[in-house]
């Protein structure tokens, strides 16, 4: 018979291999801009962002289906916490779900619009890319605290560093896209600038969608003393 122990240790498990997904799905959205401007093999990188997406979208629903069908004999005593945070949790899991669903619509809206990369607009888009595969990067490490955070009943976490780090990465999305945006429309020699507006905002929802999540994480873990996700008060500030 499962114990509670394994009840965690597959949440665990799974999250782990789902994260690397997302992360190998994101990490190849810089290159397949990189490979459109180059006139290189885009269509391909393309191609296998579409299945690791499928893949992704395979491995939530194994994870929705691990908590949503647990009973108290799967879950037990050891995890409390996902007891009291289960459909937040399913809702966080759907929510980073969108990560991987995003950046597939990206690259096929490139490819459909095909947008001049010889331009300023692009290579701020090109940069917008390469933050955003390190907030997934740093993403990982937090989702992964958090969730070892919520199965364990006994474990702490400390996830203040990388929350702030997204915090910080989403921010200079925010100004590459209105760098490209204020670009693409003083700039005459740029045709269809609304294709450059539209492609920023696409990648700055996805940034967003990142900072979502970590928001999402400081809710839940607000109400879990074991995980801190927010940096104390500055007694000499008070």
């Amino acid at each position: 018979m499962p114990t509670d122990a394994d009840f965690g240790e597959r949440l665990e498990s799974r999250t782990g291999t789902y994260l690397d997904r997302i992360d190998d799905c994101v990490a190849l959205l810089p290159r397949a801009l990189d490979e459109y401007a180059n006139d290189g093999p885009y269509r391909a990188t393309v191609g296998e962002i579409a299945a690791i997406e499928s893949e992704c979208d395979e491995l939530v629903r194994e994870i929705t289906g691990i908590i949503t069908n647990a009973g108290p004999d799967d879950v037990g005593l050891l995890n409390t916490r996902i007891n009291f945070n289960e459909s937040a949790l399913l809702d966080f899991y759907n929510e980073l779900d969108v990560v991987a669903n995003h950046t597939e619509r990206i690259v096929q809206e490139v490819v459909m619009m095909q947008p001049a990369a010889d331009v300023d607009p692009f290579r701020d888009m090109r940069e917008m890319a390469s933050r955003i595969a390190e907030m997934t990067v740093v993403l990982g490490d937090v989702v992964e605290g958090f969730v070892r955070g919520l199965a364990r009943s006994d474990a702490t976490a400390t996830l203040t560093e990388g929350v702030e780090a997204i915090r910080g990465l989403e921010s200079e999305c925010d100004e590459l896209r209105n760098d490209a945006v204020a670009t693409a429309f003083a700039d005459d020699a740029i045709e269809d600038p609304l294709v450059y507006r539209e492609l920023a905002i696409l990648l700055d929802e996805l940034a967003n969608t990142i900072e979502d999540l970590t928001d999402r994480i400081v809710v839940i873990a607000s109400k879990e003393p074991g995980i801190v996700t927010e940096s104390e008060p500055d007694a000499s500030e008070e």
